[in-house]
């Protein structure tokens, strides 16, 4: 799983496996949905960042294990 984000585009991309984006779909204004071939999901897109939450850290993330 990887995650990425673009300042520059103010997008973050996780990505959750290496299998190739057959379709990709806008779910919502702004969160687009990769999928593979078998219809599964592989990658999340989240645009206009900034807009979302204020305050972000772009150099500073946190994540959590249930």
């Amino acid at each position: 799983m990887r995650l990425k984000i673009d300042e520059k585009a103010d997008a973050l991309y996780l990505r959750i496996d290496d299998s190739p984006v057959f379709e990709s779909e806008e779910v919502s204004p702004g969160i687009i949905l990769d999928f593979n071939d078998n219809n599964q999901v592989v990658g999340i897109e989240i645009a206009n960042l900034s807009k979302r939450s204020s305050g972000i850290n772009y150099h500073s993330l946190q994540y959590e294990i249930a």
